[in-house]
């Protein structure tokens, strides 16, 4: 059998025709849900004659459509797909069946959380643990402030180091005997955070509750929220929380690439902080023990 043609880099030419194709399809946004050849030549780089040779199969496969002005636009395909439920069209379907397997695999409650303009986070659904004694969020859609509790401490620490530095500088109210209120703490919590992927807290918003959290990121690189693992602390002790917090980070992601997000964009968008976002995403994370460090002073729901 003949084998497929390759291009002049060595790629099949199938294959790069999808990635161009692909290309096509990202230059669409909701600031650009309308372009012209040039304008679609101009933003991915290929050649016009290149560009139309695909945007015609594509027109095909009803991946784009033409407008009356001859503008190029998402076609029907793509509508079906969000439309029919294939694509998580809502933070809720993009999170829920990442959240119950969650659930089942580490047998405590997992909260879904949105970052709100406010500087305020909000639980918007939970999937229960099966456990009778069991976290129960009874807030739903109550704003609750940055930097309390993993959620809020993970969402804080991937804000941009000016605009999570003002959230550290307001004054932080001890909620629990445990709340840590000291900023240099915070300040070096936050940077810990960004390294390991994951935030733990120990009781510091809700006495008797410890809990673990990751953030996801929506199709523009930017952290829109987290998830939370947490539980009755005689369940969550520090060693069991490092075991948690990995496959938290990952479930995370696995919601951030449900909305739209990929490492690039995401590292790109979140650049001040240095962090290898593919890395992260990716490898397991070293125990606190194997660090060099002791239990950690945080503590929060």
């Amino acid at each position: 059998m003949p084998s497929r043609p390759e291009s002049k880099t060595g790629r099949a030419t199938g294959v790069q025709s999808i990635d161009r194709a692909a290309a096509i399809l990202r230059t669409f946004c909701e600031h650009q849900t309308e372009l012209t050849l040039s304008e679609i030549s101009r933003t991915t780089g290929l050649t016009t004659s290149t560009v139309h040779r695909l945007l015609a199969a594509m027109h095909k496969n009803e991946l784009v459509r033409q407008t009356p002005d001859r503008r190029y636009a998402p076609g029907p395909l793509i509508v079906q797909l969000v439309q029919g439920g294939a694509v998580a069209s809502t933070l809720r379907e993009a999170a829920l069946p990442t959240m119950a397997a969650l659930r089942d695999e580490i047998e405590e409650t997992v909260g879904l959380h949105r970052l709100l303009p406010t500087d305020e986070r909000v639980v918007v659904d939970q999937v229960e643990s099966h456990q009778p004694l069991r976290r129960t969020y009874t807030e739903l859609g109550v704003p609750i402030p940055l930097p309390y509790g993993a959620p809020g401490k993970v969402l804080s620490a991937w804000l941009s180091p000016a605009h999570s530095e003002a959230i550290l500088q307001r004054k932080i109210l001890r909620l629990t005997p445990t709340t840590v209120t000291d900023t240099g703490v915070l300040r070096d919590q936050l940077a810990e955070i960004l390294e390991r992927g994951f935030a733990m807290s120990y009781a510091e918003r809700t006495p008797g509750i410890r809990s673990v959290a990751a953030a996801f990121f929506d199709h523009h690189g930017a952290v829109t929220g987290c998830l939370s693992v947490s539980g009755p602390e005689m369940r969550m002790p520090p060693e069991q929380m490092e075991e948690i917090g990995p496959r938290v980070r990952r479930a995370a992601w696995a919601v951030s690439e449900a909305l739209g997000a990929t490492t690039e964009m995401v590292s790109t968008r979140n650049s001040e902080h240095g962090v290898d976002i593919e890395a992260l995403t990716l490898q397991p994370t070293r125990s606190r023990a194997a660090t060099g460090h002791g239990e950690p002073d945080e503590e929060a729901t």
